[in-house]
């Protein structure tokens, strides 16, 4: 990821955030410097304002610039965090309906240039706008996907806080659905990672029993990975976005009956890379998880090549 970016840049650009440290993990703290260092820059080369800390200035209370934000009012009349007319698009429209007990974040969605959330617009939502192209991309992106893509949905949850479905707050960054030609469809959730780090997460212990009953039902994990994943740890997440898509699957209603969580991240966020790793080998049935990185989904060439430029320009940063 080339070297580190030292104290005195990152100040200049407004990009030094103590947050952005990982303790024991300097090459995560770097990767994470030079994201927040990059979208700053594309900010900048594009003559967009900086927005601040925090995104919303309280009258009387201090603030200060971040350089890889926008001013919020000017990000949601402009759309500027977002890189096509469709992305646009797709955001105005999730944003102008709420799915019973949501939990989205629309602040850091259309003001933080680093927000995964946003990313998953802006790679997908070309896609939303025109499903015979979405239907390409994902046969091109992952060839066993069955059926043909009949939707494209972003921060979706098919019922949140529903029991059936885990209980929680988790949702898909995307889905896409796909009609599999039997009355019955199939749901591609995907988790999109940009700058995050992996962190130690506890589940609430009331819904721990129902997280393993899920996990039991749906055989894609060996008991003692269940022990190891059911506790305080870095896969937790992960580990709950997963078991959203395979709550799908033992849904009583039937509707589904062909699901996975895809999680997508840059190369270089090497808590991704290793944790997902981990993650999948903790697996007994690979069939309902996969991991890309973003250079190998836009390498692929499923997008329309002014689209991959300009996803290029904004999150790939050179090594």
């Amino acid at each position: 990821m080339g070297k580190a970016l030292s104290r005195e840049e990152l100040e200049a650009a407004h990009c030094w955030e103590p947050a952005d440290r990982v303790p024991g993990r300097p090459e995560m703290t770097a990767f994470r410097q030079r994201a927040r260092y990059h979208q700053a820059a594309w900010r900048e080369s594009r003559g967009l304002p900086i927005g601040s800390q925090p995104i919303v200035p309280r009258k009387g209370t201090r603030s200060r610039p971040v350089g890889s934000r926008l001013p919020l009012d000017y990000a949601r009349e402009t759309g500027a965090n977002f890189l096509t007319p469709a992305a646009l698009d797709a955001a105005r429209i999730r944003t102008s309906f709420i799915e019973p007990h949501q939990s989205l974040d629309h602040q850091r969605l259309w003001a933080d240039l680093l927000w995964s959330a946003t990313l998953a617009f802006n790679l997908f939502g070309d896609l939303a706008a025109d499903l015979g192209l979405a239907d390409r991309a994902v046969h091109t992106w992952w060839p066993d996907a069955p059926g043909t893509v009949s939707g494209v949905l972003f921060a979706h949850s098919p019922g949140w806080l529903d029991p059936s479905y885990g209980g929680n707050l988790m949702a898909f960054d995307a889905a896409f659905v796909l009609d599999l030609g039997n009355g019955s469809q199939g749901i591609l959730g995907v988790e999109t990672r940009y700058q995050e780090r992996l962190k130690p997460e506890k589940p609430k212990p009331a819904r721990a029993p129902r997280y393993r009953q899920l996990a039991e039902t749906s055989g894609a994990f060996a008991s003692p990975a269940i022990d190891d994943l059911n506790g305080r740890g870095p896969l937790l997440v992960m580990w709950l976005e997963h078991l959203l898509a395979l709550s799908m699957l033992q849904h009583p209603s039937g509707t589904w009956t062909w699901g996975r969580l895809a999680v997508i991240h840059p190369a270089g966020n090497v808590d991704f890379d290793e944790g997902c790793a981990r993650y999948g080998s903790l697996l007994v049935d690979r069939s309902t998880f996969s991991s890309m990185t973003l250079e190998d989904l836009l390498d692929a060439g499923a997008l329309p090549a002014s689209i991959n430029r300009a996803l290029r320009d904004r999150y790939v940063m050179a090594s």
